[in-house]
């Protein structure tokens, strides 16, 4: 993807550790892209379908490639550990025809007409959710790609999620994304691969949790889960191993819906979890 350079505003809410250290680094300066508006004077055919690439098994404590630094035009770029909390507004542009068929930066093949992203930090396979500030529109999506690296833009969308922003005829559209979860590639009992990831139609409905805190040390995680169960909240305590560190994490149900997990985020919010986000599982 061929875009100016640009400095974007990068926001990443505070995850609420209430006993330890930060939950994840912050992102790096990222610059932002601007392709010219495209046009398509015939409709291509659609690549076969292919599920969401599975990396070649790593060793212990080895990075997965997509998640090694990388160099574009001399500036280094360093993916996020993970997504949890990750949120930015800036501008979006989309890519089309021309990359239609071709790989992606994690080994898909590039179908302009599914609901995916490239984003130069974040997690292969992170569920977004994407805003278009300027009329409302939303809708959710998955990285598998990389980039934009030239001019103003935070994201590159497909065609098809173009299209569903209502961005298409400029070209390019002030957005917000929002990090919901990341999608686990699973190996089934035949070898084959699947992806624990929600058709696009059901995006707004699924197991969706409010985090509101992180711990190193479990007893403190489970002190706040019980607090929360006592005012009858459903709350669990989730290990997370990011290879360096072990967390546990508490989390609150929320409901079946984004909306509903969006309204207990504010309530929690309110009741002195600043940090509180939106997880889906």
């Amino acid at each position: 993807m061929n875009c100016p350079k640009h400095i974007r505003n990068i926001f990443l809410p505070a995850l609420l550790l209430l006993c330890s250290a930060t939950f994840f680094g912050c992102a790096s300066q990222v610059l932002t892209s601007s392709p010219p508006e495209q046009s398509f004077p015939a409709t291509p055919a659609q690549p076969p379908a292919t599920p969401p690439a599975k990396a070649p098994p790593a060793k212990a404590g080895r990075i997965p490639a997509t998640q090694r630094p990388y160099q574009i035009e001399g500036k280094t770029y360093y993916p996020l550990p993970s997504a949890e909390g990750y949120s930015e507004t800036g501008i979006a542009s989309w890519y089309g025809n021309p990359f239609h068929g071709r790989k992606t930066s994690n080994g898909e093949t590039y179908n302009m007409y599914d609901w995916t992203v490239a984003h130069k930090t974040l997690p292969m396979h992170t569920r977004l959710l994407v805003e278009n500030l300027g009329n409302g529109q939303s809708t959710t999506v998955r990285v598998n790609d990389r980039g934009p690296f030239v001019g103003t833009r935070i994201i590159d969308l497909s065609y098809n999620v173009a299209r569903e922003l209502g961005i298409m005829k400029e070209g390019t559209g002030k957005v917000r994304i929002t990090a919901l979860g990341e999608a686990e590639i699973i190996t089934l009992a035949d070898n084959k691969t699947a992806t624990r990831f929600l058709p696009h139609e059901d995006f707004q409905r699924g197991d969706f949790y409010v985090q509101i805190g992180s711990f190193t040390v479990r007893a403190n995680a489970d002190r706040l889960k019980d607090k929360m169960r006592k005012e009858g909240r459903e709350t669990e305590t989730i290990r997370y191993d990011r290879v360096d560190q072990i967390f546990y994490r508490v989390q609150v149900k929320a409901g079946a819906t984004l909306s509903a997990a969006k309204q207990m985020e504010q309530t929690m919010t309110g009741a002195g979890f600043p940090g509180a986000f939106v997880v889906a599982r």
